[in-house]
């Protein structure tokens, strides 16, 4: 079902397009632009059509633009109020405010459904994202992930994407046998031994004295043995185990789950390194040079070969991952995305590459980096130290602020750039908080609703063309455009629309709750202000719920 504006859109360039016909201008339907003007002030719709066939009819944009507005406003009588020729050669359309005001109707009749669409069409999407390693807690900049990712994958599927979310855990290599060393270290020490001093590179946390602790407990016969990598191993696997499950705790009561969790070692212990190695070299884009294995990922783009197998034998960090990747697809997902850290932009190009030589367009995958995060307090940035008694984890971060306000911040700014998470900001209880801000205008239309059905009115048909004044004209406006928005957060792989649309469909309610009495003698004003306010509640309830954030009927 197309949204109302959708409708408008296609109702104004249909006109366009009539116009140009009768003149025997011939112009392609998609050059027949129609949209929401950037800045207040230019109708509520606007095309720049004249601007670019101005040249191909040999007529200025403007005098072009002037010769329409008479027909078109014949044509489009009871769907537009004023058309105007402006600026260089703009049509700026203004809509009618009853036609306008029957979006209110629209929300009542879909409700949390309002602005969902099918444009998807079914297709299999995969996001991969937070996959922080098994070896320590998670970091705000896993929680900017989580948040992001979460998010993404909501507004794919209220878009008609079958959309499923997936966390790689890396429990294997390298890392697992060093974090094996530290548990095993912390047991010595938790048997009174002296570690003096600490070797260097093996994690020092104190996070993983309770990992010795536990496992302790889940073996009592333990008895001290001279160690080798094969005890690190099982030491390291028990360990990345007990993170991961704590892991996926802590993001449930962040609001994310997922539908699957891949490990690394699964992966290793089925051969797929090996298959993925083979299955290269039989498609020919395997190299040997200097006793190594290379892939050839210049021939795709990739600004260098990259190795498989070192001259020792082993394979690198990519074959894994590439193993990881091809299976992705052939689990049958049509796009697959995913976000990764800011240390990961040399990631793209080789796996963009590695999608190529298996045979997919390259643009079925897509790599989003989600940059750092850093925590500030009165301007001023909070050093990240435990010993310091500040939190490092997203854990005690969720504790300090709560999870409505972190997951907003998270997702307010567009996760390629940087960004400074303001703690005192987001602790306060205000208005001046943004998440607040946008649950307070929740909290005031369900109190008004209480109210209004306390005082026993009882529910008639309302009529749409009392809502005359301009704060309630922009607040259908902005309600119109949802739909919109929530599209084209999903198109751009952009989360931080929706955080700015709710402030901005927020601000316009409280605008309209203090200029205008709700609540009212006339029974007909009453009820047309009473329903604008519910409508307004469901796409605040929509919008919220897609960022995975409460929505309290009480503040």
């Amino acid at each position: 079902m197309a949204s109302r504006l959708d409708s408008a859109r296609g109702s104004i360039a249909r006109a366009i397009q009539a116009w140009l016909q009768s003149r025997d201008i011939d112009v392609d339907e998609d050059r027949v632009d129609v949209g929401v003007p950037s800045e207040e002030g230019h109708g509520d719709l606007t095309s720049s059509i004249c601007l670019k066939i101005g040249k191909t009819v040999r007529q200025a944009p403007r005098q072009l633009a002037e010769d329409m507005v008479p027909e078109l406003t014949r044509q489009l009588q009871n769907l537009v109020t004023h058309i105007e020729a402006a600026g260089p050669g703009f049509l700026n359309f203004t809509l009618s405010t009853p036609w306008l005001a029957e979006v209110v109707n629209d929300i009542r009749a879909q409700g949390i459904n309002y602005g969902h669409s099918t444009w998807g069409n079914g297709e299999r999407v995969l996001i991969e994202f937070v996959s922080a390693n098994p070896t320590g807690p998670l970091v705000i900049v896993s929680g900017r992930a989580a948040a992001v990712g979460d998010t993404l994958a909501r507004i794919f599927r209220v878009n008609g994407f079958v959309t499923d979310r997936e966390f790689y855990v890396n429990n294997a290599g390298n890392q697992i046998i060093k974090f094996g060393q530290a548990i095993y270290l912390r047991i010595r020490e938790l048997e009174g031994a002296k570690i003096d001093p600490w070797p260097e590179g093996i994690y020092p946390g104190e996070y993983v004295i309770d990992i010795a602790r536990e496992y302790l407990e889940h073996n009592p016969n333990w008895v001290p043995q001279e160690p080798d990598d094969g005890l690190y191993a099982l030491l390291g696997q028990f360990g990345a185990e007990h993170l991961r499950r704590v892991q996926e705790e802590i993001l449930r009561r962040f609001g994310v789950e997922f539908e699957s969790w891949i490990y690394e070692k699964d992966l290793r212990d089925q051969g797929a390194p090996e298959a993925i190695i083979e299955r290269l070299e039989a498609l020919g884009w395997v190299k040997e040079e200097g006793g190594a294995k290379w892939f050839v990922s210049t021939r795709f783009g990739d600004d260098k070969d990259r190795v498989l197998v070192k001259s020792d034998g082993s394979y690198t960090y990519f074959v894994p991952d590439a193993a990881y990747h091809a299976g992705k697809f052939e689990r049958g997902y049509d796009r697959v995305i995913d976000l990764l850290g800011p240390d990961h932009h040399g990631y793209v190009g080789r796996m963009q590459a590695l999608v190529q030589a298996l045979g997919f367009p390259a643009d079925r995958l897509e790599i989003m980096i989600i940059q750092l995060v850093r925590l500030v307090r009165n301007n001023e940035v909070v050093r990240m130290s435990k010993r310091g008694g500040q939190f490092v984890s997203l854990e005690q971060l969720i504790e300090e602020v709560g999870v409505d306000p972190a997951r907003y911040f998270f997702l307010e700014r567009a996760p390629n750039t940087p960004m400074d998470f303001d703690l005192g900001l987001a602790e306060l209880k205000s208005n001046e908080n943004p998440v607040y801000y946008i649950q307070y205008a929740a909290a005031r239309i369900h109190s008004v609703l209480r109210q209004w059905r306390q005082s026993h009115q009882d529910a008639f048909a309302w009529n749409p063309t009392l809502l005359s004044e301009p704060l309630e004209r922009r607040l259908l406006f902005i309600l119109a455009r949802y739909p919109d928005v929530v599209k084209r957060a999903a198109i751009d792989r952009a989360p931080q629309y929706l955080p700015k649309y709710l402030t901005e469909l927020a601000a316009a309610f409280h605008s309209f709750y203090r200029q205008h009495r709700i609540l009212s003698e006339d029974p007909a004003m009453t009820m047309a202000r009473v329903t604008l306010s519910e409508a307004t509640l469901w796409v605040i309830r929509s919008g919220l719920g897609i960022m995975g954030i409460s929505v309290p009927e009480t503040m």
